[in-house]
């Protein structure tokens, strides 16, 4: 009896203290008034003045959190690959993660094959609008070099790595980094010892950092959200309103998945799961980038899933580096809409070639602007689609970018939860 009066007289934590129902209400809020002020026909001196303040106020916090991210990752890379002793481990979750990537985007690409040519079926356009809508493409296509395998590869190994840490072209500083750890995990025990030191206490500074810099997330979130909210306005209909609905339906149905196979596997329980996921997820939903989203992601699973530093330190940044899950959702679908639009017919046969090449190329998005765009244009050409049709998705992938996000940090947390061996998950819960 005392126990059950002891429980109903500890005080619940009010829900809106909770960081994640803030940075919630701050994207909704921000949305709900951007959208509000679009309705203006010509917007007044205050709605221009007011939008420029919180475009300063969004990108500021947007470059305040990628501020912390490279110097977050590379200690965390290097603690995780050096500090565990076994550098052959590593590389064990490292084949194990890209196995999950791999399976998951092929998973993904089937499934998208399957569902969106039925329901493109039923699209009926207005020759009107979609001739407006085809004159408005625009495309500046990068020499073909730049797209190819070889300056991809070539971009991964840096000439200077603190010059790719500067420009924040993070997939060749975390190679750089890795080969830093792996050759740091031969040395002898105190030159490891000291450098281990250091860079633990630079991770653990940096997580403060982050910490900061989510504390007023709520802020920055209402300020992005806001500023899209009125570029968007509420006249996305027709043609480009059922693209954004295909686009974003797959990609909440593909997230739903990924809470299922969590659901089905047990790894961490769901709700633990989802909990750690929210802030990194509506960060990345408010920036459009999952490499501004890592730093939460690690604060996640460090504080809410308790992962190891091999999950934490290289499987989250070699993620967020690499794994980009939507492109097997979004070259289907922008493929099929750009036909629909010029009145192409697009066979079984090029619909599957561009699911297969979404799963092939998902690891080998070039460092441009729009690069997992820019990267279909051979791919339209052999199929016979025009290339114009991708400045048009690059036109329109605003909002769709935000569940594009949604999906790439979930599946990057479901990537890091499973390749932790299941009995060291039970023994760091309890």
């Amino acid at each position: 009896m005392s126990a059950a009066h002891g429980s109903s007289d500890t005080p619940r934590r009010n829900p809106l203290r909770s960081q994640a129902v803030q940075v919630t209400l701050g994207l909704l809020v921000g949305l709900a008034l951007g959208m509000w002020l679009s309705h203006e026909a010509s917007p007044s001196a205050f709605t221009r003045g007011l939008i420029a303040v919180l475009d300063v106020v969004g990108t500021a916090w947007i470059n305040a959190v990628r501020m912390t991210v490279i110097p977050l990752v590379v200690p965390l890379l290097i603690v995780g690959v050096a500090g565990g002793g076994d550098t052959s481990m590593t590389g064990r979750v490292g084949a194990k993660a890209f196995g999950w990537m791999l399976g998951l985007a092929i998973a993904c690409a089937i499934f998208s094959a399957l569902v969106a040519p039925p329901w493109f079926g039923t699209l009926v356009l207005d020759p009107e609008a979609t001739a407006r809508l085809r004159a408005t493409a625009t495309i500046d296509i990068p020499p073909a070099d730049a797209l190819s395998l070889r300056t991809w590869i070539l971009g991964l190994i840096p000439l200077n790595p603190i010059k790719a840490a500067a420009d924040g072209t993070l997939l060749p500083v975390v190679l750089f980094t890795l080969l830093y750890a792996f050759a740091l995990g031969k040395v002898s025990d105190g030159p490891r010892a000291a450098q281990l030191a250091f860079f633990r206490g630079m991770a653990d500074t940096m997580l403060v950092v982050v910490r900061w810099m989510l504390a007023i997330a709520p802020i920055g979130i209402l300020a992005l959200a806001t500023v899209l909210g009125q570029k968007l306005g509420t006249s996305v209909l027709g043609a480009i309103g059922f693209y954004f609905m295909v686009v974003i339906v797959l990609h909440l149905i593909a997230t739903a998945a990924l809470y299922g196979v969590m659901g089905v596997t047990r790894r961490v329980p769901l709700r633990d799961f989802a909990r750690a996921l929210i802030p990194s997820q509506v960060v990345g939903m408010g920036t459009r980038s999952s490499l501004a989203s890592l730093p939460a992601m690690v604060k996640g699973a460090t504080d809410v899933l308790h992962l190891p530093a091999t999950a934490t330190g290289f499987v989250l940044p070699l993620c967020a580096s690499v794994f980009k899950l939507t492109s097997a959702i979004y070259w289907v679908v922008g493929a099929l809409f750009v036909a629909k639009l010029y009145g192409v017919d697009l066979p079984v046969s090029s619909i599957a070639l561009v699911a297969a090449s979404s799963v092939v190329l998902n690891f080998s998005t070039p460092g441009i602007p729009s690069g997992g765009m820019l990267l279909q244009v051979p791919l339209y050409t052999s199929i016979g689609l025009p290339v114009e049709g991708i400045g048009i998705m690059i036109a329109l992938d605003t909002l769709p970018d935000m569940f594009k996000t949604l999906l790439n940090v979930t599946a990057d947390m479901l990537v890091a939860v499973m390749t932790v061996p299941a009995g060291e998950l039970t023994a760091r819960a309890e």
